[in-house]
């Protein structure tokens, strides 16, 4: 049987030897005359391989064995190789091969397309050109060319209707899958789903491990809420970031609510500590109690009347929850401070001994701070000193006195102290044509009152005053609203002649709020 096998690979091999020489000398094969009915399309009449269409070198310096494989297996010639290698070849200096450029663009479209082609390669200047002659010769060629390679068609349009009423039973409900976002209801809904979920503890770091133990899901609900009372009263804002702990907390943090109650109404960052009236003079001092108030307070007062005075946050269709009213209704914070950052350029004098054509330019910087007090009392400061420098100064004390060159405290050395309060009334209800006419009728505005100043020092017979209005600003203006103060108006009062004057906002700008964890609770 090896015999057998040997002396046919010993024959297939004389065989292959053959057709190699046959196909040397020009002559065709055995496979090629069984075939003469059907020409190979690469040989002409006299059976030779035209020299255009010969191997290439690469091919025929291998062996003979790879040729007589290489043979079998394609069978003929590859009438495309030769085509493919020209467009892989490098030409001329200067000169490129390419397939997009066998046709010369004549229209708009056509250099429009090949200009973004050569953009996509990174041939930016053969882009630029192209660019070029497309504009010159159609100006709306853009649009022809978005029309033709990005029609509207392909977009999906949003659909006006996303839930309709007369749709099928089978039809299935697109409500969760909104282009808009998910409804008020839809995350009413989702929370209300978190009520009976527990506090989940850690998992165990592997399967040998037991489950860690989680003390504060075994906590009963009176004391659980207990717990998030007293954090919401020290920091507000911390209690808020306890939603994203769990399912629970988020529950917790969303409908609870007296804790929104307490915080909204208490004296630390709620309404209780906002003034809608003068609380002090400018100055910091009491105010002087007048013949007029204690007739008009006596005018007031009814003995008769024992009912209880209405309560003035009451919850409203404005405000329908204590939350809702916490992050809606204008208010001022005290745990940080106000801070307006003033750019802006003036063109420098020249000199004598200047030598350059230049003109010089001065880039002036310069901050405003507003920092107000729960006792009604404010501080305004207007220096060159950056944030970082100012801010741990910007306290009651440092207000009083006047402080040497060289104390960290230097800063508060112009600063003016003053006082401050909100428009409207605590039971935000609308007052009078005169109210409406200074502003107070509206909330939203702030009024403030500060010493006067000339050249830099305090001066007892000018008064300044300041109007503001609460914005929103930051990507964030949806959860935290009314942290800016945008500018209404900068007067300032001359006691002695009855004189008002207007100070110019040009190159002033809004006031932002900013945290400052060095403010205590009690200031």
């Amino acid at each position: 049987m090896a015999g057998d096998t040997a002396e046919e690979l010993e024959r297939f091999r004389q065989q292959w030897q053959q057709e190699v020489t046959q196909r040397a000398k020009g002559a065709p094969s055995a496979s090629v005359k069984k075939s003469a009915g059907s020409p190979h399309p690469s040989r002409n009449s006299s059976g030779a391989i035209p020299p255009e269409r010969a191997d290439p070198p690469l091919i025929r310096r291998q062996t003979k064995e790879a040729e007589l494989h290489v043979d079998d297996l394609g069978g003929g010639a590859y009438n495309d190789l030769e085509d493919k290698d020209e467009e892989r070849r490098l030409g001329q200096a200067g000169e490129r091969i390419h397939p997009s450029n066998k046709r010369e663009p004549r229209s708009a479209l056509d250099h429009y397309e090949l200009a973004v082609e050569r953009e996509s390669e990174g041939s930016l200047g053969d882009s630029l050109n192209h660019y070029r002659k497309a504009y010159r010769l159609d100006a709306g060629v853009d649009h022809i060319y978005k029309n033709k390679h990005f029609p509207p068609s392909s977009f999906k349009s949003k659909p006006t209707n996303p839930d309709p009423s007369n749709a099928a039973v089978t039809v299935p409900n697109p409500a969760h899958h909104s282009l808009d976002g998910p409804s008020a209801s839809t995350i009413s809904e989702l929370i209300a789903s978190f009520s009976s979920l527990p506090i989940p503890g850690l998992e165990p770091p592997t399967d040998n491990f037991p489950k860690p133990p989680c003390p504060i899901s075994t906590i009963p609900s009176e004391i659980l809420v207990n717990i998030l009372l007293q954090t919401a009263i020290l920091d507000v804002a911390s209690y808020a970031r306890l939603s994203l702990v769990c399912r629970r907390f988020a529950y917790l943090v969303a409908t609870e609510y007296r804790i929104w109650r307490r915080v909204c109404l208490g004296a630390e960052f709620g309404f209780s500590a906002m003034r809608y009236k003068w609380a002090c003079t400018t100055i910091g001092g009491p105010l002087p109690l007048s013949i007029g108030d204690l007739d008009a307070n006596l005018d007031s007062l009814d003995l008769s009347d024992t009912s209880s005075p209405p309560d003035p946050f009451a919850l409203s269709p404005t405000y329908p929850t204590y939350r809702h009213m916490f992050q809606n209704r204008p208010r001022l914070r005290f745990n940080g401070c106000y801070i307006s950052t003033v750019n802006y350029i003036r063109p420098g004098g020249n000199t004598a001994s200047q030598v350059t054509w230049n003109t010089p330019v001065h880039i002036v910087t310069y901050y405003r701070y507003l920092r107000f007090f729960r006792d009604g009392r404010c501080a305004s400061l207007l220096t060159t000193s950056e944030p970082t420098d100012v801010v741990h100064h910007l306290t009651k004390e440092n207000m009083h006195t006047h402080h040497a060159g060289g104390l960290p405290s230097a800063v508060m050395n112009n600063c003016l102290r003053g006082r401050w309060k909100l428009s409207g009334d605590p039971h935000h209800t609308a007052t009078g044509e005169e109210g409406k006419e200074e502003g107070d009728g509206q909330e939203g505005t702030i009024h403030i009152e500060t010493e006067g100043a000339d050249a830099g020092h305090v001066n007892p017979k000018y008064i300044y005053k300041m109007a503001l209005q609460f914005r929103s600003a930051g990507r964030s203006a949806g959860a935290t609203r009314n942290n800016k103060l945008a500018w209404m108006g900068y007067w300032s009062y001359n006691k002695l002649t009855d004189d008002w004057a207007e100070f110019g906002l040009k190159n002033d700008k809004a006031f932002f709020w900013n945290r400052v964890r060095s403010y205590g609770i009690g200031e």
